[in-house]
């Protein structure tokens, strides 16, 4: 199992396939298993490097971390590869250390394509979510809320309910004390003012019918990158990439190639 050391913190990283480096940045309380499927497609053309986010999947689970160690994970693990240069996929909680990356490394990022993203956020948007929709989930566990918000999520909820069991039966699974840590990393940033520094092409994609991430949010970011695109899927919620494989596979190949 490939893992390497970022500031004192092990890092588990997927690493499939040959050709230039394609780095895939999973979603809050996910892993590098919820890209089972992309994986397998990326890797017939290029070197595909997913890496487990601190606190996630078989990476170390710090007590306390916020979004700029996230970030820092990423430009250690390219740092430790050796890549000079490479592109960069990000979806949801990843989109946001994609941009954070992107601005930090400028060039070394040649494409970047963020899923499902936004640029800034007080909290972390299933709080968000939460708050919008509280007389509805008043009372109900943690487990009943995140299950009453994937109505507010996801379009294709049949593709989705496969895909997580999926992800679930091939990875650790994380604790709600631990979900909790993870959220709580994602309060107050915002890279507004700094997305001008991006230099790479980047490809921006959200969901139409996505309650939590909604498309304007990705709309916003795109426009303040110099070389950004927005595309909007219109039969996808937030994870587009599942709702509809086909035209994300399609899409993005295109655009990195």
């Amino acid at each position: 199992m490939p893992t390497f050391n970022s500031e004192g913190t092990e890092i588990y990283y997927q690493e499939k396939g040959e050709g230039f480096p394609l780095v895939l940045l999973h979603g809050l309380t996910s892993n590098s298993e919820m890209f089972r499927h992309e994986i397998d497609q990326f890797k017939e053309k290029y070197r595909v490097i997913a890496p487990d986010a601190r606190g996630h999947g078989n990476s170390e689970k710090p007590k306390q971390y916020e979004l700029k160690d996230h970030i820092q994970d990423v430009v250690s693990l390219v740092d430790h590869l050796g890549l000079d240069s490479f592109y960069l996929i990000g979806v949801s909680m990843g989109s946001y250390i994609a941009q954070g990356v992107a601005i930090e490394l400028g060039d070394r990022v040649k494409k970047l394509v963020l899923v499902a993203t936004k640029s800034h956020g007080e909290q972390a948007s299933m709080e968000e979510l939460y708050e919008r929709h509280a007389d509805e989930m008043a009372g109900m566990t943690a487990i009943d809320k995140m299950m009453a918000a994937s109505k507010y999520m996801f379009h294709n909820q049949k593709a989705v309910g496969k895909w997580l069991h999926e992800t679930a039966e091939n990875s650790e699974q994380l604790t709600l004390h631990e979900q909790a840590i993870a959220s709580k990393a994602l309060e107050g940033f915002d890279f507004r003012k700094d997305l001008h520094r991006i230099s790479a092409e980047a490809l921006v994609i959200g969901g139409l019918h996505d309650g939590l991430n909604p498309p304007e949010y990705g709309e916003e970011t795109a426009q303040l990158i110099p070389a950004g695109v927005f595309l909007e899927f219109k039969l996808s919620g937030h994870a587009p990439n599942v709702e509809q494989p086909s035209l994300f596979i399609e899409v993005v190949s295109n655009f990195l190639e």
